[in-house]
Parts: structure tokens; sequence; C-alpha cells
């Protein structure tokens, strides 16, 4: 491999690990040069092939910047980079149609699992755990996708989940009153799917997205 091609590579991986953020402005010349141990004409090139692929924007005058919408990452990476209240809106999007669907192609298979996952939950705010909590919450909602009967609908869904684990473990300090005090609206869309009540479904699951589940 190529020295330029190995310092290519060391960009693209600090960008993915959070070293470089999307939109902001990487250091110049002569302190790349330090940090990764080459000389100036290596870091150049480097440069302009990680400019040609989109990666790194060039702006004479001001300096490099990192793309804010980098090409080619998983879809993790890219929402481990979303503003939450981005995730949290398409997160929305995606709980509406996941309800919809659950509610009309559930199997009792897919009601059983819904229903044992409510219980951990419960038992979780009992134990008084927080992240037990966030656990039985996320495959609370899981199961429900996985009942929806739209697999790629629910792979997407999973996508979200390690982003909203992440939400909960910050929120952590407040203790199990959040998931205490909503616990009876996760009842409550259990019984409205369980019935094939679409309406009603709809209606609790807005109250539980009105105040972040």
């Amino acid at each position: 491999m190529k020295l330029c091609d190995k310092i290519v590579n060391q960009i693209k991986e600090d960008i993915t690990g959070g070293k470089y953020k999307p939109g902001e402005k990487i250091p110049a010349e002569p302190a790349l040069m330090k940090l990764y141990n080459v000389g100036r004409s290596t870091i150049r090139e480097a440069i302009k092939i990680l400019a040609i692929s989109e990666i790194l924007i060039v702006q004479q005058g001001s300096g490099t910047f990192v793309n804010k919408k980098l090409p080619g990452m998983s879809m993790e990476q890219r929402l481990h980079r979303a503003d939450f209240d981005e995730i949290n809106l398409v997160r929305a999007l995606l709980e509406k149609e996941v309800v919809k669907l659950a509610t009309l192609n559930h199997t009792d298979e897919h009601l059983i699992k819904i229903e044992q996952n409510l219980a951990k939950r419960k038992l979780a705010i009992q134990s008084e755990i927080p992240q037990e909590c966030a656990d039985a919450d996320i495959a609370f909602h899981m199961a429900i996708a996985n009942a929806s009967g739209n697999n790629v609908l629910a792979d997407l869904y999973h996508s979200f989940t390690l982003i909203i684990r992440n939400f909960f473990s910050a929120r952590e300090t407040q203790g199990i009153s959040h998931f205490a005090m909503n616990h009876y609206l996760h009842e409550q869309l259990f019984i409205a799917i369980k019935a094939k009540k679409i309406s009603q479904a709809e209606l609790v699951l807005q109250k539980i997205l009105d105040n972040n589940y």
C-alpha cells in the first residue's frame, strides 16, 4: 500500500471515529504532517483524494472541512452523527407506520412476544434499574416492529435502536420515573394492537411520542 493510501485510510478512520466531525475544519497541513508523521506532499495528495471522494471539502482561504453529508457511510454511522431531533422526527414517522401495520398484520406469536416484553418492562420498572427499563422498552417497540410484517421496515427501525438506547443512557440520572409514568400508555398500545383498532393505537402512540417514549 502506498504511503498516501495509508494516510487516506487513517484520515477516514479518524472521521468515522468522530475525531473530525461533519462540517468541522480539520487541522492545517503542518499539524497533519506532525500528526501522521509524513511529508507535505503526502498530506496534500491524501487531501486531494479525499476531496475527489467528497469526504473532504477544500475551501480556498478558509481551510479543509469534513463534508456535512459524507458519502458511503453505513446507516449506523449516519445516525450516530445526526442531531437527536432529526433522529426523533424520523423515528416518529417510522413508529407510526410500524404501529399501523402491526395492528393489521400481527399474528398470535407476535402478540405473545409483545406482551412478554411489556411484562419485562414492568418488572424492570419495579426493579428500579434504568438500563433494564431502557432495554425492555426498546425490546417492546422492536417486537411491534417485527409484527408489522415488513422486514425492511423492521430492519430500518432496528437501526434507530442504538441511538435511542444512547438517549436513554444519557437520561439515567432521572431514574425510572419516566418509564413508570408512561407504562400505562404502553399497556393501552398493546391492547389496541391486539384488538386491531388502528385509530386507538395511533392515538395512544401519539401520546407516547409526545413524551419521548
